[in-house]
């Protein structure tokens, strides 16, 4: 039996949710959304969350508590975003798992602040979106033919590859925003200094030299690509190894 002194699980999905108010928890993370993807983590206030939707900092924190809170709503937001197909039989699972990949790279890069904040967001596996996602992940390399007591582990390798890729990406391309040029500009403009300082590097030179005509998006993409297929690769061999054992 609880003890009558037990303090609450910190967490706003532990908490129960408020009825029928003017002001409600979906519109308050839909305009947090808003705001972060317009301005950033560091723009991310209740004050300056109640400036835009005219509310005091009061009437949001009668829906969520603090803003590590409001940080766990705004992630299990996006994540709702995701498409995770399912794999029909096991021929299939690695389509699935390179779609459901992708949309997960999709969604960090629209939204370059959530990889920023995947280390601080707290209970996060207890948000729906994020829940639905790991569960029809699961299916998808359940349905492969892992085990049971592998699936999950299968499950954070992809997921690591991807957010770890991905940050990398976001930070980029949000560099490249603040300067106000497009991606193909960033990268002709560095080109004379990149020349420059590969000149006693030749493998380095030779390698920039073959994407030197290529779109630094679509470069971006097959990189990605081939780290994905390079861990599916390594999946598929451990299923292998556990189909011999």
């Amino acid at each position: 039996m609880p003890q009558a002194n037990q303090q609450p699980i910190p967490s706003v999905w532990t908490r129960p949710r408020r009825q029928r108010e003017p002001l409600t928890r979906e519109r308050i993370v839909a305009e947090a959304v808003q705001l972060l993807d317009a301005e950033g983590i560091e723009a991310l206030s209740m004050r300056s969350l109640g400036n835009r939707l005219n509310a005091g900092a009061t009437s949001i924190y009668r829906h969520v508590a603090n803003r590590d809170e409001l940080i766990e709503l705004v992630v299990d937001e996006v994540y709702g975003e995701l498409h995770i197909p399912a794999a029909a039989d096991q021929s299939q699972w690695r389509t699935a798992a390179a779609e459901a990949a992708n949309s997960l790279r999709a969604m960090a890069l629209r939204h370059p602040w959530v990889a920023s904040v995947l280390g601080q967001v707290g209970l996060s596996h207890l948000g729906p979106n994020v829940m639905q996602m790991s569960d029809q992940m699961l299916a998808i390399f359940e349905t492969a033919g892992f085990p049971a007591h592998e699936t999950d582990r299968v499950m954070s390798t992809v997921v690591a590859y991807v957010i770890g890729v991905a940050t990398s990406e976001a930070a980029y391309l949000s560099m490249i925003a603040r300067s106000g040029s497009t991606e193909r500009e960033w990268v002709d403009s560095l080109r004379p200094a990149l020349e420059e300082a590969t000149r006693d590097h030749p493998r380095l030179a030779e390698g920039h030299a073959a994407q030197r005509d290529k779109d630094p998006g679509k470069v971006r993409d097959e990189t990605f690509d081939y780290g994905l297929q390079c861990t599916l690769d390594g999946l598929e061999v451990r299923l292998a190894r556990n189909a011999a054992a």
